[in-house]
């Protein structure tokens, strides 16, 4: 069964879905409809770190002092 995605792919694809930064908390919610709706604040946080060390996320902070984690965009090449 490889389209089984593990629970960091599976949040990683939806915070690239959402678009937008994201907070532990918004994260949360987007796992809600995962198969790990049981998830909570502690795991969710521990992924998306681990995306963070992946590359993939990175950290930051909104207005509010909040962590956020938005996603890295990579540019190949450069500006004529």
């Amino acid at each position: 069964m490889a389209d089984l995605l593990t629970r960091r792919e599976y949040l990683y694809a939806a915070v690239r879905e959402h678009g937008r930064p994201v907070t532990t908390g918004l994260a949360e919610q987007l796992m809600a409809d995962s198969p790990w709706p049981t998830a909570r604040r502690n795991t969710t946080r521990k992924t998306l770190r681990g995306l963070a060390r992946q590359g993939l996320l990175a950290i930051g902070q909104d207005p509010e002092g909040r962590t956020t984690y938005h996603l890295i965009t990579s540019t190949k090449g450069g500006t004529a």
